[in-house]
């Protein structure tokens, strides 16, 4: 085989890891609780109330969140509901929109830094651990982060037009047409971020006619207003003051300002997020880091003092520092700052040392996941195990539900690895190596790891779910926040105690001494029925 073809066919096979990444075993796990739940739930609300505008949950509104995301999942739901598992038709939009973002940036990088740095930065986006979590997610997260990098590219474009005196009109008003899709999918942050990142670009340049002559343009500004201004003027004049209330303050003033539904955390919580989400990458941004006083000197590859390194670690920085700032802390909002990380860290790839200390976090990685059933049945014994009985009797089940196959899968990936690490570490460089290991990574997650996880997590409750369908009487949700329950019922469940006839669906550890007949128990998961006070008064 020639050198050309060898090469071609390793372009071919990372052009397609982002359908691995993202296709693979898609629909393998349960819908997870909370936020999977809720958004799913909330899209097949749509069909059963014939309301694509507002979004309800259980049937009461829901503000979490703009209208977009919920769109993509109910064409989905629509095409190919029954044809597919819900878990499936409910991610597909995530999927498609992390695939997009990872070929955004194969196809940014592509003219800027050449082809194989833009493959490396595409290999980088599809095997990260962070950006596979999301973009199998039934969530909102992989939509906008696929709309925040096409607002930036689309800004660096206008702003290297502008540099070179062609003043292109086009990447703005596609920036503007990004960001209104942005707001439409997750609101202000939409037009935080694009905005911050290239003002504070424009000010070190000392640019302000340029940042200032893109603010102001008039069809940039149509072009957004035309996009998210009717779905927000119909919800408000739907909801008034329940939709500014809920979304403006509660899921957006509130998530800053405070700390919303405990998600607290240190002023160093990113700085211990970023380097796990970018697993295996970990040793190679750590390296790129170290480059970025270098690249802030207008180092830019191909076109060098253009500033384009510049503008990713201001993009990265940004992000970092500004929820670094917030009271509410997600490890997936980091990941808004990620896209920019792929790019420098492929940028440096020739540039790497050491290889244990880039090699030893995949190499971790992958023996941690042979050992976590076995981690999660001694943390189910232990006495943390007894404090808390309801996650005790979900992990004392972890060893069951891995079986065979996962072992197999995770063994056999570790088993490759260090064959790769002591056999053939003198035939491949250091990047190959990580390639190969993020490869590994990613099979291992989708294969085995993330159908166990849901399984161990949400098996209980999607099994309870489908006992309770199959039943007659009609069923709520008692002392438990898991909207997954009413998409496997396809019915809106209600969250309040149980009157007489009904059938409820909780946890064991909060359900009453007595006046109570359980019909279902798994894993602290019950499904119970309440008893009449004859019935509760009849012998055993």
């Amino acid at each position: 085989m020639t050198q050309n073809r060898r090469l071609n066919i390793r372009a071919a096979l990372i052009l397609a890891l982002p359908f691995a990444a993202f296709l693979l075993c898609l629909g393998g796990a349960p819908l997870f609780d909370v936020d999977e739940g809720a958004f799913s739930e909330a899209t097949r609300e749509m069909f059963e109330r014939r309301d694509f505008l507002s979004t309800w949950l259980n049937g009461k509104p829901r503000f979490d969140k703009p209208i977009l995301i919920y769109w993509l999942q109910a064409a989905s739901y629509w095409c190919f509901n029954g044809i597919f598992s819900v878990e499936w038709v409910f991610r597909l939009p995530s999927a498609l929109a992390a695939m997009a973002w990872c070929y955004a940036v194969w196809h940014f990088a592509r003219p800027r830094f050449g082809p194989n740095t833009a493959l490396a930065a595409l290999a980088v986006a599809a095997t990260s651990i962070g950006p596979f979590a999301i973009g199998r997610a039934a969530t909102a997260d992989a939509l906008l982060n696929l709309l925040l990098a096409l607002s930036l590219f689309d800004a660096w474009r206008y702003l290297e037009s502008v540099r070179d005196d062609q003043g292109q009109r086009a990447p703005l008003l596609r920036c503007y047409a990004w960001i209104g899709l942005g707001v439409l999918t997750k609101g202000p942050i939409a037009l935080l971020v694009p905005g911050a990142v290239t003002l504070l670009f424009c000010a070190n340049r000392k640019d302000w006619r340029t940042w200032l002559r893109a603010l102001t343009n008039p069809y940039g500004w149509l072009i957004l207003a035309l996009i998210a201004v009717p779905w927000y003027a119909a919800i408000l004049a739907i909801h008034g003051q329940d939709f500014i209330d809920g979304f403006i303050f509660k899921h957006n003033v509130k998530r800053f300002t405070g700390t919303l539904e405990g998600h607290a955390g240190s002023i160093f919580y990113y700085i211990f997020a970023v380097p796990i989400l970018l697993l295996p990458w970990t040793g190679p941004l750590f390296a790129s880091l170290r480059k970025a006083r270098d690249d802030s000197a207008n180092r830019d590859g191909q076109h060098a003092g253009s500033g384009l390194r510049r503008y990713l670690w201001l993009w990265a920085g940004f992000v970092v520092i500004f929820f670094s700032l917030s009271g509410t802390k997600l490890p997936h909002y980091a990941l808004y700052g990620a896209t920019p990380l792929f790019l420098l860290i492929a940028t440096h790839r020739d540039e790497l040392r050491k290889s244990f200390a880039h090699l030893a976090p995949p190499t971790a990685l992958l023996a941690l996941t042979v050992g976590l059933p076995m981690l999660c049945a001694i943390l189910s014994a232990s006495k943390l195990g007894n404090t808390y009985p309801y996650y005790s009797a979900l992990l004392a089940e972890a060893t069951l539900r891995a079986g065979t196959g996962y072992y197999a899968v995770c063994g056999g990936a570790l088993l490759i690895w260090l064959l790769i690490l002591f056999v053939a570490r003198e035939k491949s460089t250091l990047w190959d190596r990580l390639l190969f290991a993020a490869c590994l990574q990613t099979a291992v997650l989708a294969l085995a790891v993330m159908p166990w996880i849901g399984a161990v997590q949400q098996g209980p409750i999607k099994e309870a779910s489908l006992f309770a369908r199959s039943r007659p009487e009609p069923a709520v949700l008692w002392e438990l926040r898991t909207p997954s329950v009413s998409v496997y019922r396809n019915a809106v469940t209600p969250s309040r105690a149980p009157e007489a006839g009904e059938i409820a669906i909780t946890r064991l550890d909060r359900l009453p001494e007595q006046g109570f007949e359980i019909l279902f128990q798994r894993a602290g998961i019950v499904v119970v029925r309440g008893m009449t006070e004859e019935e509760s008064k009849e012998p055993e």
